[in-house]
């Protein structure tokens, strides 16, 4: 009897401490998730701000931005609209957001500054859903090629590569349509044809005999 009642209280124990435990475990994990999901949406921004911060500077960290960058972080993301934002207000914003002994500001300095603009850039949304759109131009995004060479049409330039009014040895090199002759228009080469030079119905007598034949 006794051997039954202490096997009772164990397995009684054992029942409570699997139900005790059981939804710790449940909390554990759900807020692991929720965590999860919040690094995710972090990391996107941040990492756009990474980008734009090392553009142009091998020995920047990624971990500081200057006011360069900034700006064109803005342009490239569209931040700037030339509407509700100008490039004058992200000047504004950033001069007021960073230390005034510094030149650069953080990746949560950089929060401040959007969440600044965001209110400008979309007005009638409310101060969350503002700043929701404003992460969504720039998350993932990273800087744009700039300086890239154009072909830019003047009437220099086309007045230079106009065939058509070339003269002297120059207009020799190019037939009508403007293609060049290649070798036949820098060299003079020996006619072996036996007709005159420039006669005109040149190469038609082979042609014309055959056909009396």
């Amino acid at each position: 009897c006794a051997d039954s009642l202490y096997a009772a209280v164990g397995a009684g124990r054992h029942t409570m401490a699997e139900k005790s435990a059981k939804p710790a475990k449940r909390l554990s994990t759900d807020s692991n998730s929720q965590e999860g999901a919040a690094a995710g949406d972090i990391s996107a921004l941040e990492e756009a701000f990474r980008k734009f911060a090392v553009h142009g500077d091998t020995r920047a960290t990624g971990k500081e931005m200057h006011g360069k960058n900034w700006t064109k972080l803005c342009k490239d993301c569209n931040v700037v609209d030339g509407k509700n934002v100008t490039t004058t207000d992200v000047d504004i914003v950033f001069s007021k957001i960073k230390g005034k002994s510094v030149r650069t500001i953080t990746f949560e300095q950089f929060k401040e500054a959007l969440q600044e603009l965001s209110k400008k850039r979309f007005k009638g949304k409310s101060d969350e859903e503002a700043l929701q759109e404003m992460y969504k131009l720039i998350e993932g995004k990273g800087p744009g090629l700039t300086g890239v060479t154009k072909t830019v049409a003047s009437p220099t330039v086309s007045r230079l590569t106009d065939t058509s009014k070339f003269t002297g040895s120059h207009k020799e090199r190019f037939d009508a349509s403007g293609k060049g002759k290649g070798r036949a228009g820098r060299e003079d080469l020996v006619d072996n044809s036996g007709y005159v030079s420039g006669y005109k119905h040149a190469g038609t007598y082979d042609h014309k005999v055959q056909g009396n034949k």
